[in-house]
């Protein structure tokens, strides 16, 4: 009898046991998991898309692609601007970062003359030369703020016409060894529109890559300007304490899924954040035979 009584004061321990478990997480099923704390990652970069005269329509893709390889990369978070509000050192309200906050700015296929007052130039010209942030420029960069001289200084020049359009650009590699462009080869030829620049010197910047001459037709071709025929397609500089990066390529729409495109200036961005190392030294042209 005793062992029976056992039996069911166990029976009934067990039954009120498992109740007890079942109700407890039938309660924690309605409580919300702690959320998950952000990740802050290593460097901040912030793109500005504005445009004031002709607008790309590869301006969405080489944004979407920089967020895109910060996200996957781990190496930096995007901030995406089509205005120049945040291109400042003044404090912002509604929780807008300025200056202080970005560790580089990339400039993708801006045109015309930004909505930026002096102010706004100055603070972005001195986080640049003075606090060493970086700054890239994609394309049409070079087609943007000819009225601010500085702009123009720090950039490398401005846009002189693109004399061949959009076409099989014969391409040479002066310095393989500047982690943006080591993935090419000495000679190689990419589908895009180059920019001939003007108020530029190859003395004052690092020439990365540039067109072989030895295969450009020049012939009836009005918009060729430089005597010198000298086109460079991308280059390093610094200006003060920051690194400076452009390129002429990203032109197209199709550029954005080139891999060999999106490597140029994810390691671009990684060189101007300081995390690589590559020239900024002038050097002659390379010859051709």
């Amino acid at each position: 009898m005793r062992s029976y009584r056992n039996a069911i004061r166990l029976s009934s321990f067990l039954v009120l046991l498992f109740s007890f478990v079942s109700l407890s997480r039938a309660q924690d099923s309605l409580v919300a998991p702690a959320p998950h704390a952000k990740t802050i990652h290593v460097k901040h970069v912030l793109v500005i898309g504005e445009t004031k005269g002709f607008e790309h329509d590869s301006v969405p893709d080489a944004m979407a692609a920089i967020f895109e390889m910060g996200q996957q990369s781990g190496l930096w978070d995007t901030t995406i601007r089509t205005d120049t509000e945040l291109l400042t050192k003044k404090k912002l309200d509604r929780n807008a970062k300025n200056l202080d906050y970005f560790d580089a700015i990339v400039f993708a296929s801006t045109t015309g003359e930004l909505d930026m007052d002096d102010s706004q130039k100055a603070d972005m010209m001195s986080a640049i030369k003075e606090d060493g942030k970086g700054f890239v420029g994609i394309h049409a960069a070079l087609d943007t703020n000819y009225k601010w001289p500085e702009y123009g200084e720090m950039i490398g020049g401005w846009f002189d016409q693109h004399p061949w359009m959009t076409f099989n650009a014969p391409i040479i590699n002066e310095d393989p060894s500047f982690p943006a462009v080591s993935h090419f080869p000495h000679e190689f030829v990419k589908y895009d529109e180059i920019y001939q620049p003007k108020e530029w010197s190859r003395d004052k910047v690092h020439v990365l890559l540039s067109l072989n001459p030895s295969k450009l037709n020049y012939e009836n071709n009005p918009r060729v300007h430089r005597t010198d025929h000298d086109f460079a397609v991308a280059w390093s500089k610094s200006y003060g304490k920051g690194r400076v990066f452009y390129s002429t390529l990203g032109h197209t729409e199709e550029a954005w899924s080139d891999p060999d495109i999106r490597k140029m200036y994810f390691e671009a961005i990684k060189w101007v954040l300081g995390m690589t190392e590559g020239s900024t030294a002038s050097h002659p042209r390379v010859s051709q035979p």
